[in-house]
């Protein structure tokens, strides 16, 4: 039996090809996952361990405490301490040839160079220069020396937590320090400039208000000994510390030495321990990447199912007067059902192969195509892990014995009598109503479950909708063939219309094996499904972000930062006297605890907060935020029982209690917190007051030279954004429309599987059907009749995937859309139809060349030879 089974799949490997690709690519997907996220694993595991060679202990300090010279002293000083370095960091964002900012804003670091006694500094090799020297040079990463394009001697603007300045390149170095490689950029300073950039302490900001309280000379002393003060704090004073060991002491002995001496709340750990914290930490987000990827591998191999589960079917039916010989002669069933099932496993290994070595292309493809959208990880070798080589083969054979499992078993059942005859035996109408029977309740109690979701809303009601979705699906499926015969007859009469006879006939083959037709369309189905209903979420979703800033947002530019840090204060007084601009608000955000719980606060400009953004008020008056008032979102004030003219007991950031009195309710704003304050009511509780970001009005709207003036009254400052109504539009809807994009991508994977299936379905049918072609040549139906009678049948088979898909999609989108409407201000679900039509037309398409291979081998079979087929 194993000899019949090699022979059978040798016989009909062109008829398996189909099956082998859906493998394949099913398989690819997981091993090109797994060793992708493998590979990068090792990288950073690599790069930190590289990061903290030679580094014994580490030690880093809290909030605003500083190391101070006399603490690396003592650390100096203790048994088996070889050396200590200490370092000191901050944002520094390098602006290129044009002015704007090089690398991603969040991740663009400077640091100090620290030279030991031959004038290196272990932690960066420089390819060109060297490090800086003075207050005046910088250095910079190989890949932002490029990107600027800057050479040694240049000079170049860095903007870092205050005005922008203007130092000379001194070197070029390269490094895998974790900013660089997520995208940013790394600038070396002298670690003197670097602490007077960086390492004040947190006392800084009072010493320089205490020093704005005096008038005359008195300020003019006061200021003098408040920037001395400040020079004070910054001299010799670092953020952390590296500590290398004598040769042959080991980092615990260090750490057990160096513990006692640290000052409070300064920690340590050993380098290898940090090393592995880094690395598990890369690992873990890894995961996620690695999670989401096998979930869409999965859905591919899902739908993979249906393809091979329809080859077996049709196979063992063109074969059921051969297994009734292998009956007749002996056989029994359990050697049939394995015959059966030994030709899955031989496709199921052979296709696992071919898709492993294709994983690994994947893996490389991957890397290369996140380096091209900017996302820069660490350089290592591939990693070809046992659990990518098990999870390949596993899964390849695993998921076709399971898919031939069924048709395998209907072999065994052909009794050996059908051996007498040439005819495939009709599936038992008991079979049929069973089917049909579990179809219809597994439909109902999913349908149910997602209308359940969809009225309890929240993370409970979206838990509820996908398992409701899941078993709708499988209900689904199981009804398709039942659904097949009224769908198609529904379109029959505008396929004769279009088609003829030739139309006719194919509506009519199309619902000649329901089985096989369901098999087909539910591939279609599932991938659709999947694909509107995330499209239908991500239009809605858009168009909800849109409208939020269109209808709220009257600036005409915001000003934020492109490191994603605060704005300081002063910013939009500098702003508000730039020619043309007629309102400026800042909008910082704040905490209020009212009454114990805590809420998030908008604080804004009185007066002009109104000219930037839409403050729709319901009751009371904006005005009344310049006398300390406070404003409250309609929906927070209707839950809280709040009303206007009410006080309400709040206590601030710095835990001061006072009340607040209620003067005005507004319609609820997706660009404001659902309490709003006047800047001046928190100013003096935080601890830090700098802005989110300002709001800019300005005379005849956007313009050119608006912009230009308001960057150069920011100070030419490449770490600050200037963007307009656009850009803001852009700035909150751009990341729907990307993800979106994403997850087209990987669901194309299941598409292209459901692609195949149907070029498979046709093609073992016009096999099954030679006789009965060459009849109809034989009659007068003529080749291009032929291959017309082939098309349509795909189209019609695709589209009632489709349409299944599409509204399956659209009902799933519109329960998970209930779970969450009411958090997001203005979402109403949006079809978008130009899509939905899009994909019908798409679907078509398919059809139509999912059809050319089939509908000319069958416009090519020869008349007589055909005729005689049995």
């Amino acid at each position: 039996m194993l000899r019949t089974s090699l022979r059978n799949v040798l016989t009909h490997k062109a008829r398996l090809l189909m099956t082998v690709l859906a493998i394949l690519l099913g398989v690819a997907f997981v091993s090109g996952t797994l060793v992708f996220t493998d590979s990068l694993g090792r990288a950073f595991a690599h790069q930190t361990a590289k990061d903290y060679a030679g580094v014994a202990v580490s030690v880093s300090t809290e909030d605003d405490h500083r190391l101070t010279a006399h603490d690396l002293d003592r650390l100096r000083a203790a048994p088996g301490v070889a050396s200590v370095t200490g370092r000191v960091h901050g944002f520094a964002g390098v602006a290129d040839r044009d002015g704007e900012l090089i690398g991603s804003g969040w991740s663009n670091e400077g640091g100090n160079f620290a030279p030991g006694a031959q004038g290196r500094d272990p932690s960066y090799d420089f390819q060109q220069g060297h490090g800086p020297r003075d207050a005046h040079e910088i250095a910079l990463d190989k890949q932002s020396a490029a990107d600027g394009p800057y050479h040694v001697g240049d000079r170049i603007r860095v903007a870092s937590e205050g005005p922008v300045r203007t130092y000379t390149l001194s070197g070029i170095f390269s490094t895998g320090d974790g900013a660089v490689e997520a995208g940013g950029s790394l600038v070396l300073f002298d670690t003197a400039e670097a602490q007077r950039l960086y390492a004040a302490a947190g006392d800084k900001s009072g010493t320089g208000r205490a020093a704005a309280k005096g008038t005359g000379d008195d300020a003019k002393n006061q200021a003098d000994q408040a920037e001395k003060a400040e020079k004070a704090v910054q001299a010799d004073t670092y953020m952390d510390a590296s500590i290398t060991a004598r040769d042959g002491v080991s980092e615990a002995a260090v750490l057990r030495a160096v513990k006692p001496l640290l000052p409070p709340h300064a920690t340590a750990q050993t380098g290898s321990r940090l090393a592995a914290d880094e690395a598990s930490a890369a690992a873990r987000s890894l995961s996620s990447l690695n999670e989401m990827l096998l979930a869409f591998a999965g859905i591919a191999l899902f739908v993979g199912i249906f393809l091979i589960s329809n080859t077996f079917t049709m196979l063992v039916a063109q074969r059921t007067k051969e297994l009734a010989l292998l009956r007749a002669i002996g056989a029994s069933r359990r050697q049939v059902r394995r015959s059966v099932l030994a030709e899955a496993a031989i496709v199921g290994v052979a296709a696992s192969v071919l898709g492993f070595l294709l994983g690994i292309a994947l893996a490389v493809g991957l890397r290369s195509a996140t380096g091209a959208f900017g996302t820069r990880f660490p350089a290592g070798p591939l990693v070809v892990g046992p659990d990518a080589v098990l999870a390949a083969f596993g899964v390849g054979v695993l998921v076709t014995l399971l898919a031939a499992w069924l048709p395998a078993r209907r072999a065994a059942k052909i009794p050996p009598v059908a051996a007498m005859g040439s005819a495939h035996l009709p599936a038992a109408t008991r079979s049929l109503v069973v089917r049909n029977a579990c179809g219809g309740v597994l439909a109902a109690l999913g349908a149910a479950g997602i209308a359940g979701g969809a009225s309890a809303g929240g993370d409970s009601g979206r838990e509820l909708i996908s398992g409701g979705a899941f078993v709708l699906l499988l209900g689904v499926i199981v009804l398709i063939p039942l659904l097949s015969r009224p769908a198609v007859a529904l379109v029959r009469p505008l396929v004769r219309a279009l088609s003829g006879t030739p139309g006719t006939l194919a509506s009519r083959n199309a619902v000649r094996n329901p089985r096989r037709t369901g098999a087909t369309a539910s591939a279609l189905a599932i991938g659709l499904t999947l694909v509107t209903g995330i499209t239908v979420l991500a239009v809605t979703l858009a168009g909800a972000v849109d409208r939020s800033t269109t209808d709220n947002v009257r600036a005409d530019y915001r000003i934020s930062s492109a490191a994603g840090a605060g704005l300081d204060t002063s910013l939009s007084t500098k702003l508000a006297h730039t020619p043309g601009v007629t309102a400026v608000s800042r909008q910082d955000d704040a905490t209020l605890r009212v009454h114990g719980s805590y809420d998030s606060v908008s604080a804004v400009t009185p007066g002009d907060v109104q000219r930037v953004l839409t403050l729709d008020i319901v009751d009371g008056s904006a005005g009344t935020l310049a006398d300390g008032g406070i404003a409250v979102a309609e929906t927070t004030a209707k839950h809280n029982g709040w009303r206007v003219g009410q006080t309400l007991p709040v206590t601030y950031d710095d835990n001061r209690k006072g009340t607040l009195r209620i003067g005005a309710t507004f319609k609820d704003n997706g660009l404001l917190a659902p309490l709003v304050v006047s800047t001046s009511v928190v100013a003096g509780h935080e601890s830090e007051h700098f802005s989110e970001g300002v709001w800019v009005k300005t005379a005849g709207g956007a313009s050119a030279a608006h912009e230009k003036a308001l960057v150069h009254a920011l100070g030419d400052n490449p770490a600050y954004q200037v963007e307009d109504r656009q850009d803001i539009r852009n700035d909150y809807g751009g990341s729907v429309n990307t993800a979106l994009g994403i997850l087209y991508g990987l669901l194309a994977m299941a598409l292209i599987i459901a692609v195949l299936g149907v070029v498979n379905t046709l093609a073992m049918s016009v096999f099954e059907r030679q006789k009965e072609i060459g009849m109809l040549r034989a009659i007068g139906l003529n080749r291009p009749g032929v291959k017309r009678m082939v098309r349509v049948e795909a189209v019609v088979i695709s589209l009632y995937g489709a349409v299944l898909g599409i509204g399956l999609g659209v009902f799933i989108a519109w329960a998970i859309g209930q779970t969450f409407k009411n958090s997001i201000p203005g979402y109403a679900l949006e079809l978008p139809w130009g899509r939905i039509l899009v994909f019908l037309a798409l679907s078509g398409v398919v059809g139509v060349l999912a059809s050319v291979w089939p509908a000319r081998s069958a416009a090519r079979l020869d008349m007589l030879t055909a005729v005689k087929t049995d």
